[in-house]
């Protein structure tokens, strides 16, 4: 694998999910496979699930980890072609993209929307110029749209819970204080509609996601409605997409917030999010503390998805 950027990148979900399992029994299995290979993370934004579960992915493989944040001990980099450098930006992306090739064998990118321009974010100008310029297997950390290594994370969560072949998983949008990225919803979508799923998203109107992601998906707009018969609950808030609204919030609306009451309409659902969540925002203390909450479980998963990319980009070297 010389990409991770998407759904189609992994190939079968079936056995992806099956790999998972697998190396989840022996974490060290694989650890001379990374043996003398070097891992660069770079940071364009911050974390903390991502930069610890794929440094220790990484570790468990055998690799050494290099990590780099851009916005703290590294030059400040131009990402715009044609630009007259006489600003604060002293690099070009364009040079420091192979010079950072030339210190690793696989790159991790992590680098969100920034609002200013949706063709810039949806065309994910930077991770993509790491794919082309760098030389080396790149994967995404979470982009501008996607984020797969969570994604991969929910599926095989979801796999490992399931009571049922087909369980219904329904995303729902809750409410927050700014504007985030519509990565995470976008990304989740497209790995629950992959994987064929009863899957239903709810939000307030105005906050519809790009079709390129949920084509097929229902849409309910009464959130009641939706959490009727759930299995899955997974909560995420998100800026609006569409025309000019893009990247804008158009509601804060406490009445989305997922809460005892809320779940109680579900087949007693299991809650899943992301993390970092705002409390009583999002979901409610109540919610997110009882034996029917997977947050946890869920993000150890990141580490597990991390391998699997990980071990497939190092077996093509």
């Amino acid at each position: 694998m010389k990409k991770f950027t998407c759904v189609d990148d992994i190939g079968n979900l079936e056995a992806a999910v099956k790999e998972a399992l697998e190396v989840k029994k022996d974490r060290f299995a694989y650890k001379r496979l990374g043996e003398n290979r070097t891992l660069l993370m770079i940071f364009f934004n911050s974390s903390l699930r991502t930069r610890l579960s794929t440094q220790k992915a990484a570790m468990n493989l055998g690799m050494n980890v290099i990590v780099l944040d851009v916005n703290q001990g590294a030059w400040k980099l131009e990402t715009e072609r044609g630009v007259v450098m006489d600003g604060d930006k002293p690099e070009h992306l364009l040079e420091a993209i192979p010079v950072m090739g030339c210190y690793c064998d696989v790159i991790g990118v992590r680098s969100f929307a920034r609002f200013e321009s949706k063709q810039d974010d949806y065309s994910e100008k930077i991770l993509e110029q790491f794919i082309r310029y760098s030389g080396r297997p790149v994967f995404s950390m979470e982009a501008a749209t996607r984020h797969p290594l969570q994604s991969f994370a929910d599926l095989i969560t979801i796999e490992e819970y399931k009571t049922k072949k087909r369980p219904k998983v329904v995303l729902t949008w809750a409410p927050h204080p700014k504007a985030l990225p519509q990565a995470v919803p976008n990304s989740f979508a497209e790995w629950m509609r992959a994987a064929g799923y009863d899957f239903v998203i709810t939000h307030p109107y105005g906050y519809e996601l790009s079709e390129e992601f949920t084509a097929g998906v229902p849409v309910v707009y009464d959130q009641d409605e939706a959490l009727a018969g759930a299995d899955f609950v997974y909560a995420k808030n998100w800026s609006a997409f569409a025309g000019p609204n893009y990247g804008k919030v158009l509601s804060t609306d406490r009445s989305w917030t997922i809460t005892t009451e809320k779940m109680a309409l579900t087949d007693n659902a299991y809650f899943m999010h992301c993390l970092p969540v705002r409390r009583n925002m999002i979901v409610s203390d109540e919610v997110i503390e009882s034996d029917r909450s997977i947050v946890i479980p869920e993000a150890a998963n990141r580490e597990i998805s991390a391998m699997v990319v990980l071990k497939r980009m190092l077996e093509t070297l």
